[in-house]
């Protein structure tokens, strides 16, 4: 019977890296989700001595957009973010580990779609929601309550099948 253990460990772990590599990255489920959004108080960029904190928005649906100057996907990602914040989505950031002081030379730069944006040097606030990179976008309804984690960019797709009909469902 000692004989057949490695064989049934390797049968099990060879069965477990091949379901892995039918998995999706983005699909990866947070465990913050139906949580109460963690709170943080930061200073928002561009305006000094204004501080955001998630308790601000409580009875609205709103989006925390992660993201970071240096980030060369966030830029992609912009336009999208413009078209939506045009269209009245309430769309706060998390400016995270920017430690150059970037961000607002460049909303200034490529326009601004967020309403604020907290500047999260430290990156605590970005480990308290469980970012993992940037971008990330968490939707948050009107009772502070995590509903969805988009990891990667929101492209129109994301938008019309993920994102938008979320937000109708949350705001009736």
């Amino acid at each position: 019977m000692k004989r057949w253990i490695p064989l049934i460990i390797f049968a099990g772990l060879a069965f477990f890296f091949y379901r892995g590599l039918y998995l999706h990255p983005h699909d990866v489920p947070s465990p913050f989700i139906g949580k109460p959004a963690p709170a943080f108080d930061l200073p928002v960029v561009g305006h000094p001595g204004e501080t955001f904190s998630p308790s601000q928005n409580l009875g609205k649906v709103w989006l925390l957009n992660v993201w970071a100057p240096w980030c060369v996907s966030c830029r992609d990602e912009h336009p999208e973010l413009l078209k939506l914040a045009g269209e009245g989505v309430l769309i706060y950031g998390l400016n995270w580990q920017d430690k150059d002081h970037q961000a607002a030379a460049l909303l200034a730069s490529i326009g601004d779609p967020y309403v604020k944006v907290g500047d999260d040097q430290s990156g605590q606030a970005g480990i308290d929601w469980g970012v993992t990179g940037t971008p990330e976008t968490y939707v948050v309804d009107k009772k502070g309550i995590i509903r969805y984690k988009q990891i990667g960019v929101i492209t129109d797709a994301v938008w019309r099948n993920k994102l938008a009909p979320l937000l109708k469902e949350l705001n009736q």
